[in-house]
């Protein structure tokens, strides 16, 4: 395998079989912050290219393990989707894939940003984009793949950062470090048997098979804003499993970064498919949670009080029945 460094040469990435006969690497740089894997943008000679490589690690986290196959996954979840008009529009294209060296190209959706920064309040996710959003959401979940990955070594991953680590009151990351007093305010939902016993029972839900290709991670950091209109971007958690589960991280982000209910109705006045609104909010509780009080935390400008309510809030869905 021929691991790209986290800022390779012009003359390493060269080296890659991937090129075109006389193709040559005139720049390369960062396609933004990836959690996951290396991303870089390369300009050739012929075109412009994103490059994806995964590493046996959580780039954001080196010292996370992670299956270095889950690139092998997301370029079978692209090629999928471009086999549909509307959602080929929204997503990267697969222009050679490597499976020796983990590696993809993909077609370019030009410079842009993800939604992070509604986290913030630095902007705003307007109700067309957010259309946008669950439009992407109906025709992704409208697909039944005769054949997808089970990905299974992914979502044991995911598993324990969704719905173990962020409880243990013991794990070693001490969340006075993200903000004075969290660590505290955290405790109780770290010890309530409970809601400990009812989010084990929806892990194992989300470790089984279920009936609908997801995207598995569909939050603000996988949308990307370009020049003509919303992409989504990052599908290495796809799998078959429960659409639920696409709609309560969905639901979730907009809780976190806005309390304004309204913007939830859109969801449910646009989503097309039938699905099971308590099972949806369970995840919806869950992301919540564990976005506050486990490791991958987001650039949140909440203060003790906010983080609370929310707290409590993500509780009162989870335990609802």
């Amino acid at each position: 395998m021929i691991d790209l460094s986290n800022q390779p040469t012009l003359q390493e990435i060269q080296i890659l079989p991937c090129w075109e006969k006389g193709e040559q690497i005139i720049h390369a740089e960062s396609a933004g912050e990836s959690n996951m894997n290396l991303v870089l943008r390369i300009q050739t000679t012929n075109r412009i290219v994103i490059l994806k490589q995964s590493k046996p690690y959580v780039r954001k986290y080196p010292q996370i393990p992670a299956p270095i196959d889950r690139i092998e996954v997301e370029a079978t979840f692209l090629s999928l989707l471009s086999n549909d008009i509307n959602l080929a529009k929204l997503t990267p294209s697969i222009l050679h894939f490597d499976k020796e060296n983990h590696l993809f190209l993909a077609s370019d959706l030009g410079k842009g940003s993800d939604f992070s920064g509604i986290y913030s309040g630095t902007q705003n996710l307007k109700t067309e984009e957010l259309i946008q959003l669950v439009t992407f959401l109906n025709k992704l979940h409208e697909i039944i793949p005769e054949k997808f990955p089970e990905n299974r070594d992914m979502r044991l991953l995911n598993h324990e950062h969704l719905f173990r680590f962020p409880f243990l009151e013991e794990n070693g990351f001490n969340l006075d470090q993200v903000q004075e007093g969290l660590q505290d305010l955290s405790l109780p939902y770290k010890t309530d048997s409970k809601l400990k016993n009812r989010l084990e029972k929806l892990g194992k839900r989300y470790l089984s098979t279920g009936d609908t290709l997801i995207h598995g991670d569909f939050y603000p950091g996988s949308w990307l804003k370009v020049s003509d209109g919303i992409k989504v971007i990052d599908p290495e958690f796809g799998f078959v499993g429960d659409r639920e589960f696409d709609l309560g991280v969905f639901m979730a982000h907009l809780d976190l970064s806005n309390p304004d209910e309204e913007l939830i109705k859109v969801i449910l006045e646009q989503y097309e498919h039938p699905f099971e609104f308590q099972l949806a909010n369970h995840y919806r509780g869950m992301e919540i949670l564990r976005r506050l009080i486990g490791i991958a935390q987001l650039p949140l400008q909440l203060s003790l009080e906010q983080k609370s309510k929310l707290l409590e809030k993500a509780k009162e869905l989870i335990l609802n029945l």
